[in-house]
């Protein structure tokens, strides 16, 4: 495959994960991901809203809002338990996957063009 077809699978790969990336762009969620991942730990089946507020010093509004962002975003998943919902990084079915393919896409064709361009 030539380079300008590299690219254009790129941009389109690069497109497809845009909202995952303008999710995890963000700090506050970035931390709200960190809280999700030491929870992971603790609690088998996730992290209900009230323990990210306690963790994140964040609103239960602010804490609701990014978990819909990353939510939306394909990066997390919920289970409902009675009454409660529980929050939790979903590896298996997230749009994590993507992420790792377009950046080791990036990091290959990066290798590829400097080897060509090596004299």
């Amino acid at each position: 495959m030539d380079r300008k077809e590299r690219l254009k699978e790129l941009a389109a790969e690069f497109n497809a994960c845009q909202r995952a990336l303008t999710a995890i762009g963000d700090e506050t969620r970035q931390s709200i991901i960190m809280a999700l991942i030491d929870g992971e730990s603790e609690c088998k089946q996730g992290i209900r809203v009230g323990e990210l507020t306690a963790r994140t010093n964040l609103s239960r509004p602010a804490v609701s809002h990014h978990l819909k962002v990353l939510k939306d975003a394909n990066l997390i998943g919920m289970s409902r338990e009675g009454t409660m919902n529980y929050y939790y990084l979903d590896i298996v079915r997230s749009d994590i996957f993507k992420l790792k393919r377009l950046f080791d896409n990036i990091g290959h064709f990066i290798h590829d063009y400097q080897d060509e361009s090596s004299p």
